[in-house]
């Protein structure tokens, strides 16, 4: 497949993604299990299928490494997710998620006893100071909520703090997944779609432990309003209508990095990455009216422009516009 069309996968995928995980989240704040299961099991019977040949390919990394790198995505998987039912705006949880490269920076230096550039550090700084910025309006303006007395006000603020504790959590253990996943590549070769399958069908008997939660969610869905779905007719409840598109359009976003990793350098795919992020951020703003602040503005911008400096996009850039510049004047 051509790296432009795998671009628009990643950008369509992800972007409507947000769009009906949200439409979900805000008819039921508590669903992020059976949203997470729902992934999973898609992504786990897709590979089964076409990855593992109905169980008859051996893996090439040995499974005592994929169940502890699945231990961890699991884990990060429910965090995130869970995360949303505990005051935590879509936006925030965005901009949250985008500080990766922090925590991958910090055990990097902790872990692997790796040295980085000044312009690394500074890049790290940026992102740092915009995600303070927008959690620290955001707290201010879950205590301010004038429709709350003063003790349900503090009870939501306590909430929102773990939702906040709970991303940290996420963003660290993600990090940690990230360097291990790097020491197992180094060692066995690449081999991310079947690192794929494994990390969403392994953890599946995991899910036992949610199931009242998630069958409590399913009843909820089927009792949601009738949706005829357009050109086939077909009628089922909204909400597993909004479900169903959000594990499709999760689907297409996974593959379509996965086939910009095969296809084009790692600095690309992050760049593309991150200006998806952005995208899905200012399409939640500005779709579902969330609220966002001048403040929270300049933190966003703090965090993709720190992003970017990470990635070094403009000492890549500056070749790419000498030659364009170069070009009528060699024509």
């Amino acid at each position: 497949m051509h790296p432009a069309a795998a671009v628009c996968l990643v950008f369509c995928g992800c972007c409507s993604n947000v769009v009906f995980l949200e439409l979900l989240v805000r008819q039921f704040p508590g669903c992020g299990n059976i949203v997470t299961f729902s992934q999973f099991l898609f992504i786990a019977v897709e590979g089964f299928i076409f990855e593992a040949n109905f169980g008859r390919k051996r893996p090439a990394i040995p499974m005592r490494y994929y169940l502890i790198m699945v231990a961890m995505f699991f884990t990060v998987s429910v965090v995130n997710n869970y995360a949303l039912n505990l005051n935590i705006a879509m936006p925030l949880h965005m901009i949250f998620r985008s500080g990766s490269l922090i925590a991958s920076m910090a055990l990097g230096i902790i872990i692997l006893k790796k040295r980085y550039s000044l312009s690394k550090y500074m890049s790290i700084a940026l992102v740092s100071m915009g995600i303070f910025t927008c959690t620290f309006m955001s707290a201010k303006q879950v205590a301010s909520d004038s429709s709350l007395n003063e003790e349900d006000g503090l009870h939501v603020f306590l909430w929102w703090l773990l939702g906040i504790a709970a991303l940290t959590f996420a963003l660290l253990m993600s990090a940690r997944m990230g360097i291990f996943q790097e020491t197992l590549y180094k060692q066995f070769g690449k081999h991310s779609k079947e690192a794929l399958f494994y990390n969403h069908a392994l953890p599946l008997p995991g899910f036992v432990l949610l199931a009242p939660n998630i069958y409590h969610h399913a009843v909820l869905f089927s009792q949601s309003e009738p949706f005829q779905i357009p050109v086939i007719g077909l009628t089922m409840p909204i909400m597993w209508f909004y479900l169903l598109m959000n594990v499709i359009t999760q689907y297409v976003c996974i593959r379509g990095v996965f086939i910009l990793t095969t296809e084009c350098t790692s600095l690309t795919v992050t760049l593309v990455v991150t200006l998806r992020k952005f995208v899905s951020l200012i399409f939640s703003i500005l779709y579902f009216r969330n609220p966002f602040t001048a403040w929270h503005w300049l933190g966003t911008a703090f965090v993709f422009v720190g992003t970017l400096m990470y990635t070094e996009v403009w000492n890549s850039l500056g070749p790419l516009l000498a030659r364009w510049r170069r070009r009528p004047k060699e024509d």
